[in-house]
């Protein structure tokens, strides 16, 4: 099947579950606390690390399924366990100081960008 077909179908599937997560969350637990978006990460990075070893075995074999699962489902699900795949990688091929420096720049980068884009957003508003 098509790459781009199987991202495709497979992030809009991932992104139904983030929103049905967070929505189930939401009507269960409250708004005080984003735990359908922590769920969801945690689920995700869960999912990821055992994708990761259960299809990597697969070989070529497993390609489609990867694609699909991986980057579609879990790409639209979280973009969280994509992130921490590639730091486990670093860290399991020893270069934990490319591993410590991608995480800073990851998670603080985020939130400059956030931080940033919601001033922004806030200046084009006024």
């Amino acid at each position: 099947m098509n790459t781009a077909l199987l991202v495709f179908l497979g992030g809009g599937i991932g992104a139904v579950g983030r929103w049905a997560v967070g929505l189930a969350a939401m009507r269960l637990l409250g708004t005080g606390f984003p735990f359908g978006t922590l769920a969801v990460n945690l689920l995700g990075c869960f999912t990821m690390g055992v994708l990761a070893r259960v299809l990597f075995q697969a070989g070529e074999g497993g390609h489609d399924l990867r694609i699909f699962l991986m980057t579609g489902v879990l790409g639209g699900f979280t973009t969280f366990s994509a992130f921490s795949l590639e730091a486990a990688n670093l860290w399991m091929r020893q270069e934990s100081g490319a591993a410590i420096i991608y995480i800073l720049l990851s998670v603080g980068g985020s939130l400059v960008g956030i931080a940033a884009g919601l001033w922004l957003g806030g200046m084009l508003t006024r």
